[in-house]
């Protein structure tokens, strides 16, 4: 166990990061699967903009790579458009 105070406190951030990453991470996953689920072509072209925006979010703070981000953000988006 860590014996600085500045150990010991980036210990607690960096918890209180990981939760929060996990959380934006798994939201982001179940908006991308109801996306994905979605027949509708006006409620998928309705949650399209919210998710590009919500992938968007996780690339911009490293949660997830930006080459990953853009190949799901056209993966979604060809996916809305031959509904």
């Amino acid at each position: 166990m860590a014996n600085h105070k500045s150990a010991l406190k980036r210990i607690r951030s960096n918890e209180k990061r990981r939760v929060l990453n996990r959380y934006q991470h798994k939201t982001t996953r179940n908006a991308v699967k109801a996306l994905r689920m979605s027949t509708d072509k006006a409620d998928a072209a309705a949650k399209l903009a919210s998710v590009i925006s919500m992938i968007d979010k996780l690339a911009k703070k490293n949660i997830i790579h930006d080459n990953k981000a853009s190949n799901l953000k056209s993966k979604l988006t060809k996916h809305v458009n031959k509904l």
